[in-house]
C-alpha cells in the first residue's frame, strides 16, 4: 500500500512524486513511456536544443557583423542538429531517474488505469497485469497533438510536433497550421534552416494570446526573414498529391491555393483522458477535462487531477505549481491556491517573447484606467552591443494604483526577465518601486526600469 500513485512522470507527475516523498509519503509513479514525460522528451527541453543550433547557425551566417570571417558555406547537419536534440532529451529523462532513485519514488513501467478505490491496474508492456494500491491517486497523465478533421496527422506528409523534432530531411516548403508558441517556434526553427514556411492562423494576429504589440513585433520579425505569415486565414481542406500538399485557404482577400511539402498541424493538444478508469470511477469531465476544486481534488474522494488533464494553462510550469499544491494540501498542510492572473507564458523564437498579466485588449474590455510604459529595444545600449536591437518592453500599470496589471516583453533574454515581472506583481510593487530599483547597465532588464519610468514621463534613453 502506498500512500500515493502518481499516473505519469512528465513535469506535474514528477515534480508531484518528489514533494510527496519529501514530505514522508510512500510514493509510486506509473509511467507507460520515458520519464519526464513529453516536456523533457518530446516538448519543452528538445525544441530548446533544436532553437539553440539555429542561433549558432545565425550568429555564424552573420559573423562579419561581429568582427570574424569564416571561409566556405555554413551548412547545417540536420542529423547532427536532431542528434544533440535527442541526447539532451535523453540526459534530462536520466536526471529524473536519478532524482526518483535520491528520493526514493519507485517507478512502475506500464500503462495505468484507475479500477476502484485506492487501486490502479498497471499492464506492462508484455501484457502483464498487476494491481496496486494508495490512499491517494494523481491523475497527471498529459496531453497529445491535436489533429484537424479534414487533415488527420500521418507522421509524413501531415506531421505533429513530435515528427517536427526529428526530421530525416529538410521539405523545400512547409505549412506551419497554428501560431501558438508551438507553431511559431517550430515556423522559426524550419525557416532559419531554409525552408519556404507558411505560417497560417485563424484570428487575427499570430501568437493570438499575446499583446497585440508583441504580435505584431514578432510578424515583423517573421516577415525579414522571409516567412510568409498568413492571419485571419482559416485551411478549408488539405489534399495529399503525390508528392505534395494543396492546402485551400480561406483569406480576406479570398481563396487562395498552398502547395507544399509538408504541413505542420501546430493546433493545440487534447487531454489523455480516455481509457484510465474515469467513467467507472465516476469522475467528472467536462469539455473533455477532469473537473477539479482550487485544490486538484476530483469529485470522488483520493482521486486529483492536475495539468494537462484539467482546465487550466497547458504549460509545464503551471503543472508543476499544481503538483506542489496538491501534495501539500494531501499532506495536511496549507498551501495558498494558485494565482491564475499571474502565470508567465513564453515562446523561444527569434526575437523571444515574454509575457505576465493583462493585455493591453483586456484591460480595455475590463474597463480598468491604465497607462501604458513602453521602451524599445533600439535604445538599449546592451542590445545594440548584442546586435539584437528587435523588440521592446511594454508595461500596463493600473492609473490609480500604480500596480503593474501586465508586462509583455519581447528580445532576446526576455524570457529570462520575466520572471522579476512575476515576482513584482505577486508582491504588488508598483512602477516608481521598479523606477526606484537601480538596475545594473548594460542589461537587457534596464528596459524594465526604463519603461517603468516611461509609464510616469520620466524616461531618460528615449
Amino acid at each position: 500500500m502506498f500512500d500515493l500513485i502518481v499516473i505519469g512522470s512528465g513535469p506535474g507527475g514528477y515534480v508531484a512524486a518528489i514533494r510527496a516523498s519529501q514530505l514522508g509519503m510512500n510514493t509510486a509513479v506509473v509511467e507507460r513511456s520515458e520519464l519526464g514525460g513529453i516536456c523533457l522528451n518530446w516538448g519543452c527541453i528538445p525544441t530548446k536544443a533544436l532553437l539553440k543550433s539555429v542561433q549558432a547557425i545565425h550568429y555564424a551566417q552573420h559573423c562579419s557583423d561581429y568582427g570574424f570571417e569564416i571561409e566556405g558555406e555554413i551548412k547545417p547537419d540536420l542529423k547532427k542538429i536532431v542528434e544533440r536534440s535527442r541526447g539532451v532529451a535523453a540526459s534530462m529523462s536520466k536526471g529524473i531517474e536519478f532524482l526518483f532513485k535520491k528520493n526514493k519514488v519507485t517507478v512502475i513501467n506500464g500503462s495505468a488505469r484507475l479500477s476502484g478505490a485506492g487501486k490502479v491496474e498497471v499492464t506492462a508492456a508484455d501484457q502483464a497485469k498487476s494491481i496496486i494500491e494508495a490512499k491517494n491517486i494523481i491523475v497527471a497523465t498529459g496531453s497529445r497533438p491535436n489533429s484537424l478533421p479534414f487533415a488527420p496527422i500521418d507522421g509524413e506528409k501531415i506531421i505533429s510536433y513530435r515528427q517536427a523534432l526529428v526530421p530525416e530531411s529538410l521539405p523545400k516548403s512547409m505549412a506551419v497550421i497554428g501560431s501558438g508558441a508551438i507553431g511559431s517556434e517550430f515556423a522559426y526553427f524550419y525557416r532559419s534552416l531554409g525552408v519556404e514556411v507558411y505560417l497560417i492562423e485563424y484570428l487575427d494576429n499570430i501568437v493570438p494570446l499575446e499583446d497585440e504589440d508583441v504580435s505584431a513585433q514578432l510578424s515583423r520579425s517573421f516577415r525579414k526573414m522571409g516567412m510568409k505569415v498568413m492571419t485571419s486565414a482559416q485551411v478549408k481542406s488539405v489534399e495529399k498529391v503525390d508528392d505534395l500538399c494543396k492546402l485551400l485557404v480561406q483569406t480576406k482577400k479570398g481563396e487562395e491555393i498552398i502547395e507544399v511539402e509538408r504541413v505542420l498541424s501546430a493546433v493545440g493538444v487534447v487531454a489523455n483522458i480516455e481509457n484510465i478508469g474515469l467513467e467507472e470511477l465516476g469522475v467528472e469531465v467536462e469539455s473533455r477535462k477532469i473537473k477539479v476544486d482550487e485544490f486538484y481534488s476530483t469529485n470522488v474522494s483520493g482521486i486529483y487531477a492536475i495539468g494537462d488533464v484539467i482546465a487550466t494553462p497547458a504549460l509545464a510550469h503551471v503543472s508543476s505549481a499544481e503538483a506542489i499544491c496538491c501534495v501539500e494540501k494531501i499532506a495536511g498542510l496549507n498551501p495558498k491556491p494558485l494565482n491564475y492572473d499571474n502565470i508567465p507564458g513564453c515562446t523561444y523564437t527569434s526575437p523571444e517573447i515574454g509575457s505576465v498579466g493583462m493585455t493591453e485588449k483586456t484591460a480595455k474590455e475590463r474597463g480598468i484606467e491604465y497607462k501604458i510604459g513602453k521602451f524599445p529595444y533600439t535604445a538599449s545600449g546592451k542590445a545594440a552591443a548584442a546586435g539584437e536591437k528587435d523588440g521592446f518592453v511594454k508595461l500596463i500599470v493600473d492609473s490609480r494604483t500604480d500596480k503593474i496589471l501586465g508586462a509583455h516583453m519581447i528580445g532576446a533574454n526576455v524570457t529570462e526577465m520575466v520572471s522579476g515581472l512575476v515576482v513584482a506583481r505577486n508582491l504588488g510593487v508598483k512602477a516608481k518601486d521598479i523606477i526606484h530599483s537601480i538596475h545594473p547597465h548594460p542589461t537587457m532588464s534596464e528596459a524594465i526600469m526604463e519603461a517603468a519610468s516611461a509609464v510616469h514621463g520620466e524616461v531618460i534613453h528615449i
